[in-house]
């Protein structure tokens, strides 16, 4: 019997930005969080690198977004 990959547990947010479609380049998405466009449960992240986890709420263009992956 072979387990199935777990899946990670966390993300780094610009990593999030990018797989969720919410920006176009990993640039876009370092320019956004580094000048603090960006929120994260509810506080400006400035950090690209900063962990994310499943049910955190991220704050973009005025719209919110709940972590799923």
């Amino acid at each position: 019997m072979t387990d199935a990959p777990e899946r990670s547990e966390v993300m780094d947010l610009q990593d999030y930005l990018k797989l969720a479609g919410l920006v176009g380049t990993g640039g876009e998405a370092k320019f956004m969080i580094q000048t603090g466009e960006v929120r994260l449960n509810g506080e400006v992240e400035t950090r690209r690198r900063k962990k994310i986890r499943r049910g955190d709420r991220v704050f973009i263009d005025g719209k919110e977004h709940v972590v799923e992956f």
